[in-house]
């Protein structure tokens, strides 16, 4: 008996020394957690007050440049004024001077525009052919009512808020990549790695500028000096056919040819479809049947009402490939980035703005070439898909009509069959002038 009592008193101090022990332990771990708790507070506080003092740090930067640009800016104009004083106070004896002294070499040309040389007088030829622009396309959006129907979209835009909030619309096939080059240049890539690197300048460009959300670029517009380059509608759709559709050996758009053979080229029964990509008639039916369908035009021929919302998106300058370079430097001037990007163009990428085509033809020959194969009614069932464009950026299309078959291919067979039988009945003459009217009527609404 006594052995037992012993015996529990063993185990009664044991388990009080066990439950000493336990309390201990987490007592310790509820310390080591309160700590390490505490020591993660501090961390992320310390890490947000980093933060807080870099983007303040990148705000001032901004502010300083900022700064810097309309400094350089006002210092431009005091030195154009004091030029523009001492050439008034030297005109006498310059009079004098010219007769004696051989005349001074002309200057060199620029890199940028080897035709058009900046002046005052042509920068404000420059702004009010700008505004009349502006006016423009606003009357025709306010009757066409084009503001509700096509409201801002910011997918292919370009921003830049460090260069004055550059504002871009990339318009593709209108002196697109010479402009995606400058946007390059304005991101911090190298004129020489620029050259050289096989990467395709969209993707380089999208790597620094981002699509903007719609809620930033509405909010950018504005303080910004937003601008897009516009061209003849059909001479844009023409150019993409020739560089995505005729010979190109892209994958995608061979595949996109291919399905386009396939559906609008009749073949002999049984016999192989032929290897060639499509025709440029062809190409116009496509584009046609799409745009009945409701579907989604590729980048490359959307009419640009549609994707660069012009009538919603106030643009300051509206450019044309017709007056590029011209355009182009009032662009960069008013933007303060002659440093940036004045004579920073290549030669090579000056050439292929002008108006030739790869093989040296000029471009009205190519158009007259390709339409020449266009039904009239094909035409008019296009221009129903780009007349707003031609209307918007004041584009003629009646020229085209000339370039067209005269006759549909249904006049033609009637013509051929009253060659083959003889002088038409009465009947069949009341026809064919009521097909002449309609056709009359037809080009005088147009």
């Amino acid at each position: 008996m006594l052995i037992r009592l012993r015996y529990g008193r063993r185990w009664q101090t044991y388990l009080k020394i066990g439950a000493c022990i336990l309390v201990g332990v987490c007592y310790f771990a509820f310390l080591f957690r309160e700590s390490l708790n505490a020591y993660e507070h501090r961390e992320r506080s310390s890490a947000a007050g980093d933060q807080m003092d870099n983007e303040l740090g990148d705000s001032s930067k901004q502010q300083q440049q900022q700064q810097q640009l309309k400094l350089k800016r006002q210092q431009m104009q005091r030195q154009r004024l004091l030029a523009q004083q001492q050439q008034l106070s030297k005109n006498g004896s310059a009079a004098t001077s010219q007769l004696t002294q051989p005349p001074p070499p002309p200057p060199p040309p620029s890199t940028l525009n080897p035709v058009y040389e900046y002046s005052e007088e042509l920068h404000s030829c420059t702004e009010r052919e700008l505004q009349l622009r502006r006016e423009h396309l606003a009357t025709v959006c306010e009757r066409h009512k084009l503001q509700e129907k096509y409201p801002p979209n910011p997918w292919e835009f370009f921003v830049s808020p460090g260069h004055n909030n550059l504002v871009w619309c990339n318009v593709f096939k209108a002196a697109s990549s010479t402009w995606m080059y400058y946007f390059n240049i304005l991101a911090g890539y190298d004129v020489k790695y620029l050259q050289r690197t096989e990467t395709q300048p969209l993707e380089l460009a999208r790597k620094r500028f981002p699509r903007p959300e719609l809620a930033e670029l509405l909010e950018l517009l504005p303080s910004a000096l937003s601008f897009l380059f516009v061209r003849d509608p059909f001479e844009r759709i023409l150019s993409a056919y020739r560089n995505k559709l005729e010979g190109n050996r892209n994958s995608f758009y061979k595949a996109l040819g291919t399905r386009i053979v396939h559906r609008f080229r009749q073949r002999h029964l049984g016999g192989p479809w032929p290897r060639c990509g499509p025709t440029f008639e062809e190409f116009v039916r496509f584009l046609i049947a799409e745009h009945e369908a409701g579907k989604r035009f590729d980048e490359h021929w959307a009419p640009i009402y549609s994707f660069c919302t012009p009538c919603s998106v106030n643009f300051t300058i509206i450019g044309k490939t017709e007056t590029f370079q011209r355009d182009s430097e009032f662009i960069i001037r008013q933007a303060g980035l002659e440093s940036l990007l004045l004579g920073k163009l290549p030669q090579r990428k000056l050439r292929k703005i002008g108006n030739q085509g790869r093989s040296g033809v000029k471009s009205e020959a190519l158009v007259e070439r390709y339409f020449a194969d266009i039904e009239r009614s094909t035409l008019d069932q296009l221009l129903k898909i780009y007349r707003i464009d031609f209307e918007l950026f004041d584009y003629d299309y009646h020229k085209y009509y000339d370039m067209v078959h005269p006759w549909s291919m249904e006049q033609q067979q009637q013509t051929t069959a009253s060659a083959n039988n003889g002088p038409p009945s009465t009947t069949q003459s009341s026809g064919m002038a009521q097909v002449l009217v309609g056709t009359d009527a037809t080009l005088s609404t147009k």
